[in-house]
């Protein structure tokens, strides 16, 4: 069975750090691209960035500079750095896996609940 499981979410004050995981599992994801999303209450889910097999990243505007994306391959792990936390960063974080010639994301994990205070 293929699974992701997110893991590090929190509650943290405003300005700071968080460091999610993403744990892979039922296959290996060597030639996946590892991808990040959240979702706050009301809003659509929002495409954070990701990660490539060949350990390239992309980011949304809304998070560049703040947040880093990175893998272990050989663990089948991704991760999310956060830092500079804001109270507007407040959601559910997923991670997602596509394989890279597709365009559709067949896995999903079951988020984690991010929670900034100001």
């Amino acid at each position: 069975q293929v699974q992701l499981v997110e893991s590090g979410g929190g509650l943290v004050q405003a300005g700071g750090s968080l460091r999610l995981s993403c744990s892979a599992s039922g296959r290996t994801f060597t030639n996946d691209v590892m991808s990040w999303f959240r979702q706050a209450p009301g809003k659509e889910r929002e495409f954070l960035g990701s990660v490539s097999s060949g350990g390239t990243t992309s980011y949304a505007d809304s998070v560049k500079g703040r947040f880093t994306i990175s893998r272990a391959s050989a663990r089948n792990m991704a991760y999310l750095q956060m830092n500079s936390l804001k109270p507007e960063d407040t959601a559910v974080y997923y991670c997602a896996a596509r394989y890279y010639l597709s365009t559709k994301y067949e896995y999903w994990g079951q988020g984690t609940q991010v929670t900034i205070s100001s």
